[in-house]
């Protein structure tokens, strides 16, 4: 099994005649993903990669049964992007596109509340059930079919350390990164309740980093709710009090958005923290015979 995607998905790419959105449905295809729709408004009638592109993605349901989407659409239009395919029934959004203001962000989470969407992102590299479906910029050669679950913050911290977990002989069930903006669509604990409920995930691993409290939020979550190991992750130690790094929502107020505060709240409540991206993967070695 796996969460999110697999070989159901039939994905539609909004932007797939841009830059970004022609090479990575190139790159999504050789993985294997069913990408059965494009959306470039003008440009219906037109194909990249033998994808057919529709002007809308009501339209592009219609024609081809897509029930995913991902978005590489300038940050301007993204959350309209997000409303299209929301409004047009597709089941799983994943937005890679960043610099969505927060504001919008708001506006966005308050509109999916009720709806029955899920919105992975923005300022997401995507998803991967290995050997199965790539939905996004994550570079597949570097996943490996298998039973730990990854969900992650930052982008190229994930590629890191599934690489390692891959370079030590284990796998993954599915890995995903959930964005590094303040303002996002799935959070850690959801992905968790899912990898819960997943036979095969047996561990899973959670890449955090400086700012806000969603890291804390989870370990109390962990300790009471979920039995699976978990082995963490938390990038920034050496980030100063008011800087940001990188992401929007990688920035330190007072105490609480510290990795150190982190790191305390995922050791205090029972999950193994690497001290870098190797270490982890050397920790579930160590657990997954």
């Amino acid at each position: 099994m796996s969460i999110f995607v697999d070989n159901n998905t039939r994905l539609v790419v909004q932007g797939i005649t841009g830059r970004d959105g022609s090479f990575h449905t190139a790159q999504m295809l050789k993985y294997g993903t069913k990408v059965v729709a494009g959306v470039t408004p003008g440009r219906g009638g037109q194909e990249v990669e033998g994808v057919p592109v529709f002007n809308s993605v009501s339209e592009a349901v219609k024609k081809t049964g897509a029930n995913t989407s991902v978005i590489f659409v300038p940050a301007k239009f993204a959350p309209d992007a997000i409303y299209e395919s929301t409004d047009a029934g597709i089941k799983l959004i994943v937005c890679i596109s960043e610099g969505i203001p927060a504001i919008e962000m708001v506006k966005v989470v308050a509109y999916l509340k009720d709806k029955d969407c899920r919105l992975v992102g923005p300022n997401s590299p995507g998803v991967v059930s290995p050997d199965d479906t790539k939905v996004g910029i994550l570079p597949g050669h570097i996943f490996r079919k298998g039973n730990v679950g990854v969900v992650s913050r930052s982008g190229t911290l994930t590629y890191e350390i599934v690489d390692h977990i891959t370079r030590a002989g284990l796998g993954q069930s599915t890995c995903l990164g959930i964005g590094g903006d303040p303002v996002i669509g799935t959070k850690f604990i959801e992905c968790l309740e899912l990898f819960a409920k997943d036979r095969d995930t047996e561990a899973v691993v959670i890449v955090g980093e400086i700012g806000g409290r969603d890291e804390q939020d989870t370990a109390a979550y962990i300790k009471k709710h979920f039995s699976k190991p978990v082995f963490g992750f938390i990038a920034g130690k050496t980030a100063p009090p008011g800087k940001r790094m990188g992401h929007a929502g990688a920035i330190i107020a007072g105490t609480a958005g510290t990795a150190a505060e982190k790191i305390k709240a995922f050791e205090d409540n029972g999950i193994k923290v690497g001290e870098t991206p190797a270490d982890v993967a050397r920790l579930l070695k160590e657990h997954i015979k």
